[in-house]
């Protein structure tokens, strides 16, 4: 009786399993598919969002440069009015092309003849002889007032240079007055909106594929790999991805099959595809491990209803199954204690030792993790799950006590809210890494399935503190510490676009009075002490109203910012001279000095001030003070 019974039981067990294995291969090809359905129309859709942004992006520009060329080009027409055009040489436009902050400048006379330009090549042109030119003479024949043309950026017809030309009608006079730009800006923007570019910084998976095809003609217009290779098979007809927006299968190069799901948008169709093997690999990989899951467990079952049998103890046999299926639902913190002879017993007792295995599992995973040297911690949870299992080096990459950490693994909200909020004070400029305590900090990557949610956390402090140890080397000077130049002035760009109502600013230009002497007569080390003493003074200037750099060499240059008015500005440079009387350098082992220096500034109010304009005032300034008085600082 005890082998039919036995027999049976493997019968029914091998038919169960098979069964369960059929409809697992099933249901995960299923979610499979659905998964990357959902990842491909996310992705397309990303495209797509960059595309629309990409464009606004376009028409803001274009809208906000042509009101600024049409307001130069206005403002050189008014002060050309007031000027006798033919006896302007190509130097003099040139200076005011410069004044207006203008590549070209050019008057175009009533006959539709440039006669007076910055270009010497253009003067003397037929307007009338090319269709770029052409265009704006009809600005001669116009009767309104104010009449003007912004043409897009094309070829110019003079040297086939790609401008973009502003032209207004003159007042009180036929004729047009009309400025050149080179459309820097456009061309840059314009490159960024192109499916090479927004491929080429596309996150994608190994084999996936992203391209977009002609809807009307089927052509490749952008590819994820390159358009450099040839497009064989019906995943890149046209014909054949219509039907392909709820994702299909579809032949590919060399008839290897992919999966592609395609969108469109406007008149291009957007595609996204991944070999098939790719994901057949994933389902019998896990196919193959739900087999072995099933075959331990059958084993297990016959094994146990082999004891069960021999000993008859339905009973007992009822009081494990529940038991036992309190902890498959998830209640691992449950103890099996069936009484009634050691053979129970030990039974109860070898399931209560599997369950604490199971709950080891994180420990037993930290182990492997610390062998490999990586400093990781994971953490697992199903959306059923009534606990959160981490490995072991959870709480000492986050910084928080043991107790905290199984605090938060037996309730699954508080542990999500935790990671939500660790997640949203992201250090600014990294993805995914956070900052814990003062000197650590973790980048978390999180995974979603229909399973279970995922993730890992590791420590990336080295690397960010190597980020900004390079990003204070590019923007700081190495003997003194103070900012570069070119990051001066982009700083300074910033600050006086956003200066406040009622207040100004002045650049302020330096240069060490007898440095020569000092580097022949003590040495370039001494030089190099004294240049570093120098910009200590700077340094201790208030950061809230200072801006230091060095410019090169022996010449410094500062912004001092936030100011009512010019005579805060010359206040605050008495208090830097007089803190520089008193600092003393050490010249040699017996000799000190102090540093004599000359400075000149630049006042401004106004937001729309050229940098580079300040600074050339304050170095006229700081000329004058130089061939007068060094040591001294004057205003321009």
């Amino acid at each position: 009786m005890q082998k039919i019974f036995i027999k049976y039981a493997i019968a029914i067990l091998t038919v169960a399993s098979f069964m369960i294995l059929f409809i697992n291969f099933l249901f995960y090809w299923h979610t499979l598919e659905a998964r990357q359905f959902v990842t491909f129309r996310t992705k397309i859709d990303q495209v797509i969002h960059t595309l629309e942004n990409n464009r606004q992006e376009l028409a803001l520009m274009k809208e906000s440069l042509d009101e600024d060329y049409l307001t130069r080009a206005r403002a050189a027409a008014y002060v050309l009015d007031r000027e006798d055009v033919l006896s302007l040489s190509v130097v003099e436009m040139q200076y005011l092309a410069d004044l207006l902050n203008v590549d070209e400048l050019h008057v175009i006379d009533e006959s539709g003849f440039i006669v007076a330009g910055s270009v010497s090549e253009y003067v003397g042109i037929d307007m009338s002889k090319h269709p770029q030119t052409n265009a704006f003479l009809a600005l001669l024949e116009s009767d309104v007032e104010g009449a003007y043309l912004i043409q897009e950026p094309q070829p110019n017809a003079a040297e086939n240079k790609i401008m973009q030309y502003v032209g207004v009608a003159r007042n009180g006079r036929k004729g047009v007055v009309q400025v050149g730009f080179e459309p820097k800006r456009q061309l840059e923007a314009q490159s960024r909106n192109t499916y090479d570019y927004i491929f080429f910084r596309f996150p994608m998976n190994v084999e996936e594929e992203l391209y977009v095809m002609d809807y009307d003609t089927g052509i490749m217009l952008g590819h994820s790999g390159g358009l450099l290779q040839q497009y064989r098979g019906d995943c890149y007809r046209l014909e054949k991805l219509l039907d392909c927006t709820d994702g299909a299968y579809r032949k590919g190069k060399d008839g290897r099959l992919m999966y592609v799901v395609s969108e469109r948008y406007d008149d291009v169709l957007l595609c996204a595809a991944l070999p098939a093997d790719v994901l057949f690999r994933e389902l019998f990989r896990n196919t193959l491990h739900t087999f072995l899951y099933l075959l331990f467990v059958m084993i297990a079952v016959i094994l146990l209803l082999i004891y069960l049998a021999r000993r008859k103890v339905i009973g007992g046999i009822h009081q494990i199954i529940e038991k036992l299926t309190e902890i498959t639902n998830g209640n691992l913190d449950i103890t099996i204690d069936v009484g009634g002879n050691r053979e129970f017993q030990a039974l109860s007792g070898g399931i209560n030792k599997m369950v604490k295995r199971i709950i080891s599992l994180s420990d037993r995973v930290s182990d492997i993790i610390e062998v490999s040297g990586i400093p990781l911690a994971a953490f697992r949870y199903g959306s059923g799950d009534p606990y959160v299992f981490v490995t072991s080096g959870f709480g000492a990459l986050l910084n928080i006590p043991d107790r905290e950490v199984a605090a938060l693994c037996r309730d699954v909200p508080s542990f999500e809210g935790y990671m939500k909020r660790l997640t949203e004070a992201s250090v600014e400029g990294e993805e995914d890494v956070c900052q814990i305590g003062e000197d650590r900090y973790i980048r978390i990557h999180m995974s979603e399935s229909p399973e279970a949610k995922l993730g890992v956390i590791i420590d990336v402090t080295g690397d960010i503190m190597e980020k900004r140890e390079m990003r204070y080397e590019n923007i700081h000077d190495p003997l003194t510490g103070l900012y570069k130049y070119q990051y001066f002035k982009k700083m300074t760009e910033e600050i006086l676009r956003n200066i406040p109502e009622g207040k100004g600013c002045a650049a302020v230009m330096l240069d060490l009075d007898y440095f020569k002497d000092i580097n022949d007569t003590y040495g370039h080390d001494v030089g190099d002490r004294y240049l570093q003493s120098f910009s200590s003074v700077m340094e201790f200037m208030p950061k809230e109203h200072f801006l230091t750099a060095r410019r090169s060499g022996d010449e410094f240059c500062m912004l001092i910012f936030d100011c009512r008015s010019s005579d805060d500005i010359v206040g605050y440079l008495h208090d830097f001279y007089e803190l520089l009387g008193r600092h003393q350098v050490a010249l040699s082992d017996t000799q000190t000095g102090t540093i004599s220096a000359s400075s000149g500034f630049a006042w401004t109010d106004n937001r729309n001030t050229d940098i580079s304009d300040l600074l050339n005032r304050a170095d006229e300034a700081l000329y004058e003070v130089k061939r007068d008085k060094k040591g001294t600082f004057r205003g321009y």
